[in-house]
């Protein structure tokens, strides 16, 4: 079925998944908006979602290979954010397609998933490469490395968790409401979205290295309370039959 921009817009207003309960505001308020508009322009254009996954891939990382290969320059920095900036609104953008065109594939849930874990590794070990050619401290470059601890142990629970929720029949639904944009707030530090911006700061190396300390640190700190929160949810789940 082909779609004009307006009417792929249109109708993907009302196609919306509902946003996980607490998800970080970033993503929720201003990247689903954002890869709406993306999601809109591929229909028009024809394109598939696995299609707009690639183009999502290559905007993100091509932006890991300016920070790690490029000169920690506020050039350098704009140029990096604005293409994961642009690559993470697309990678909103092709579940949206796929839901406009009537539900996503095993094979492109299974394409998103994998370039999003390669992403959360690589973007971190980028910004250990640029702190290596930076020649900053070396304490610094031991955070970017835990970051990709942090970063690929978040990804791999919060997966396996959501795949548990759904084998036992258990995928909460979205609460709305007061408490719930609270916590979209306070998880802004761990929100990918906002990680891209950070890299604006990469002109001046020891204020990108303090900020970025603090996003890792507040990035693992919500991972433990998470990781302590869905082990307490799985426990609550029945058991197999001969498990």
């Amino acid at each position: 079925m082909g779609f004009t921009f307006t009417q792929a817009l249109t109708q993907l207003g009302g196609a919306q998944k509902a946003a996980a309960r607490g998800a970080p505001a970033y993503s929720r308020f201003v990247n689903r908006r954002i890869g709406r508009m993306f999601a809109a322009l591929a229909a028009a254009a024809g394109l598939t979602p696995d299609a707009v996954t690639g183009l999502s891939a290559l905007a993100t990382f091509s932006g890991i290979a300016v920070l790690a290969f490029g000169p920690a320059s506020r050039a350098t920095g704009a140029l990096v954010t604005l293409l994961l900036v642009v690559g993470y609104a697309l990678d909103s953008a092709d579940g949206q397609l796929a839901r406009l065109r009537g539900g996503g594939s095993p094979a492109g849930e299974w394409l998103d998933h994998v370039v999003d874990s390669v992403k959360v590794a690589a973007l971190p070990t980028g910004v250990y490469l640029a702190l290596v050619r930076a020649d900053a401290p070396g304490w610094s470059r031991a955070v970017a490395l835990a970051a990709v601890v942090v970063q690929s142990v978040s990804f791999f629970a919060m997966i396996l968790t959501e795949q548990l929720r759904r084998s036992h029949g258990a995928v909460p639904t979205a609460a709305p409401g007061r408490g719930s944009w609270v916590r979209s707030v306070i998880a802004l530090p761990t929100d990918f979205g906002v990680q891209c911006y950070v890299f604006l700061l990469l002109g001046a190396v020891p204020v990108f290295v303090w900020v970025y300390t603090v996003i890792v640190v507040a990035t693992a700190g919500y991972l433990a309370l998470a990781l302590a929160r869905w082990y307490r949810e799985m426990r609550r789940l029945p058991r197999r039959s001969g498990a």
